[in-house]
């Protein structure tokens, strides 16, 4: 039996795709390899978001190949598809196809096992159908990503994720139903509803929006909490909200990309919303939900931001008051809009501002633990053991530390949030009267 391995560079979608993509070989006569293992096959779906990442897929492709030279090397997934002529040309992958027709792959394989190179790229259509790739979980996770939407038509200035994933595409709500109930009778409790563009699920399906979606999960007996990724902020209404608000299953947390907190700057991004719009939906979620985290991303040093500007996005992400912010340097992206703007920003600059920024969502990360503090809460309690107990999320997305015996994995238990160690709430056992601070205490002298 061939053993084939899978790396996963990239989002939460890749992820899923992936996990996809071992169901499909492992179903049909092949054995997945774990990770460190020696394999027949080794796999990579590529994320092409920035110029550095497509780097990083070709200096691994180099490396398996001097590692395992007669292993057969496959790359997949964003980067082809974006970028075919110079994907194909990367003489170390046998097998090279895009982010469309997953299900070709097998056969692409199985064409390479006998000792013909394969390079099947094929073009987004308008009017393509959303791809079923169903999974039955995600091997070591104890949460479910659930991917509902492919593709983007908002055509950010900097960004190259349209031609890498073309035109909007949902999953019928009969199948995103079928999926949540396979997932739940394999013991996830909580589902993650996940896209290349999630905000924009139903564009395509004749009157159905991601509140549908939401609802159908909810109603899946088993499943215990549906949460979002991340979301694109102009296309939410109070409508959705209120409707999500009135699920019990619904996670209020909600990755809001902002990108930048200055209007110019969001203009020059192609961004479809102001500031002003911006605040006005981060206050409506803050009114309609309890205690509702709002989580995001953060651009430094676009084309053309000066000093006014960053200080300007600075003021606006410290009235957000985030509970987590991603922080990164903007990188120029070939074949985008900005990338070739002649005012681009020199990366001494860029670095020192992403430093500024990033300071600041460590404020603001902190603050946001400090107002948990105290509170009872469900966690679902993770895989991964620390010194001081298991890691868990609340439904805000709280990350949590807990003493708790083994068997509380995968489970949603009751606890009290007592303390904040760096980038962690620590907890105790809501039914547990001993303290857990004083165990804290005891390992961290």
């Amino acid at each position: 039996m061939l053993r084939i391995s899978f790396v996963t560079l990239g989002c939460k979608v890749n992820q899923y795709e992936t996990e996809a993509l071992a169901e499909l070989f492992a179903e049909n006569g092949y054995a997945v390899a774990g990770e460190g293992e020696d394999a027949d096959i080794y796999l990579v779906n590529s994320c092409t978001v920035t110029a550095v990442g497509d780097k990083k897929t070709r200096q691994m492709l180099r490396r398996m190949k001097r590692r395992c030279p007669k292993a057969l090397i496959v790359l997949t997934g964003c980067y082809p598809q974006a970028f075919p002529e110079e994907a194909a040309a990367i003489a170390e992958a046998d097998v090279v196809t895009g982010a469309k027709n997953r299900h070709g792959l097998l056969k692409a394989v199985e064409a390479a096992l006998q000792g013909k190179r394969v390079v099947a790229i094929e073009s987004h259509q308008k009017g393509d159908p959303f791809e079923p790739l169903p999974v039955r979980g995600l091997r070591g996770r104890t949460r479910a990503y659930l991917k509902i939407q492919d593709g983007c038509e908002r055509y950010c200035s900097y960004c190259i994720i349209p031609k890498a994933r073309g035109r909007v595409r949902s999953k019928p709500l009969a199948d995103v139903a079928a999926e949540a109930a396979r997932l739940a009778a394999n013991g996830y409790q909580e589902v993650v509803l996940v896209g290349i563009n999630l905000s924009s699920y139903g564009k395509d399906l004749e009157g159905v929006r991601l509140v549908d979606a939401v609802q159908i999960c909810c109603r899946i007996e088993g499943i215990r909490r549906v949460r979002l990724g991340s979301l694109e902020p102009e296309l939410l209404t109070r409508e959705d909200l209120e409707q999500m608000a009135a699920e019990p299953k619904f996670c209020p947390q909600f990755h809001l990309s902002l990108q930048s907190g200055c209007d110019r700057t969001l203009k020059g991004m192609n961004r479809h919303y102001d500031s002003a719009e911006y605040r006005r939906i981060a206050e409506m979620i803050r009114e309609i939900f309890d205690n509702p985290a709002l989580t995001t991303d953060v651009m430094t040093g676009f084309p053309g931001e000066s000093d006014e500007d960053f200080a300007a996005s600075m003021a606006f992400v410290r009235e957000m008051a985030f509970a987590k912010i991603h922080v990164f340097a903007y990188s120029p992206r070939p074949g985008t809009v900005a990338a070739d703007r002649p005012d681009q920003i020199p990366a001494a600059v860029k670095d020192a501002r992403s430093a500024q920024m990033g300071a600041l969502a460590h404020e603001l990360r902190q603050q946001f633990l400090l107002s948990q503090s105290g509170r009872l809460e469900e966690v679902l309690v993770e895989t991964t053991e620390t010194p001081l107990g298991y890691e868990g999320l609340t439904r805000n997305y709280t990350p949590v530390i807990v003493r708790c015996p083994p068997s509380s994995c995968g489970r949603l238990i009751r606890v009290r949030l007592t303390a904040v160690l760096d980038e962690h709430c620590l907890g105790e056992l809501a039914d547990v009267s001993s303290s857990f601070t004083a165990s804290v205490a005891d390992v961290l002298i």
